[in-house]
């Protein structure tokens, strides 16, 4: 076994140069997880993590449902078991005598399983209030209302050669049954676009950095807000149609270094952008793999410049 390794210290700009595996919290905090194995977490992490790949390569079934290929094999690879623990934990997970977090679907004919993993949030977080809460109703018109700048000039960007133009523009709400079947569901439905405005303020420290973007920072809440809420089963990006759980993931993913990110790519834009509100989101949706290039590139330039 390998010992007292000689590790470095971290120091500025290098102190966030790693890449990570995202687990929910809700899996660490949630009484319902308590008896999932610390291990069946991870795993449920490492499979998530495959979510990316698969949107990739484009493995949708027919409802545009993102599946991914996950063997034994891998799981005793990356966390280093046996066999038998990794059958054990892939049990944990699955909808059959498991906690339902993911579900195997076997092709047959040698075909490898594909596996649907569950999207947590929603689970508890999402308020489910039945009364009408007419502050929320005004606060949804104030919040959620605004029109959208078509043709604004921004100034470059990794994705500037990208037509924005050609991207869907997302408004409330967005279904393809109406929003009218009760007050009741439409309560839960602003509700829901409630809870989750607070989450994403939650994951970018909203509180923290307001005052360094300003109203800026509100529109761009708003925009994710409007993406993560969305009824509809895909969303365009980039003439690319998008399952909505997978960008609206991608979305709730986003920290206050992704914000300063998209923030310093927009202000270094110089080409004219026609639709700005779909470049945001195209610029939020890349902003996930784009960002470790960017600040490299941004310190490399800073240091031999």
């Amino acid at each position: 076994m390998t010992k007292n390794l000689k590790l470095n210290y971290h120091y500025a700009e290098r102190a966030e140069q790693y890449s990570f595996y995202r687990m929910p919290k809700i899996l660490f905090t949630d009484n319902r997880f308590k008896r999932l194995s610390t291990e069946a977490k991870v795993l449920y992490g490492l499979m998530l993590d495959r979510m990316s790949l698969s949107v990739m390569n484009k493995w949708f079934d027919e409802e545009k449902r993102v599946y991914i290929y996950y063997s034994l094999e891998d799981a005793m690879e990356q966390l280093n078991c046996g066999k038998d623990k990794g059958v054990k934990l892939f049990a944990e997970l699955d909808t059959g005598k498991g906690y339902g977090l993911i579900e195997r679907k076997k092709q047959g004919q040698g075909k490898p399983t594909i596996i649907y993993v569950k999207e947590l949030f929603g689970f508890s977080e999402v308020l489910t209030s039945e009364k009408p809460k007419s502050t929320l109703l005004k606060n949804r018109i104030q919040d959620f209302g605004k029109a959208d700048p078509n043709n604004t000039d921004i100034n470059n960007t990794d994705i500037n050669n990208t037509d924005y133009n050609d991207t869907e523009i997302i408004s409330y709400p967005i279904s393809g049954e109406p929003m009218e079947k009760s007050s009741a569901d439409t309560i839960r439905w602003i509700d829901e676009c409630k809870s989750y405005k607070d989450l994403i303020k939650k994951n970018i420290e909203y509180d923290i950095i307001k005052a360094q973007y300003g109203t800026w920072l509100d529109e761009i809440v708003l925009i994710m807000t409007d993406v993560v809420c969305s009824r509809s089963p895909t969303i365009r990006i980039n003439k690319q149609d998008y399952p909505t759980d997978v960008v609206k993931s991608r979305f709730l993913k986003i920290t206050s270094q992704h914000i300063e990110y998209i923030h310093d790519s927009i202000k270094d834009n110089t080409s004219n952008v026609r639709n700005i509100r779909a470049f945001l989101i195209t610029t939020i949706y890349n902003s996930l793999e784009t960002i470790d290039n960017f600040y490299t590139a941004k310190v490399n330039h800073d240091l031999y410049g």
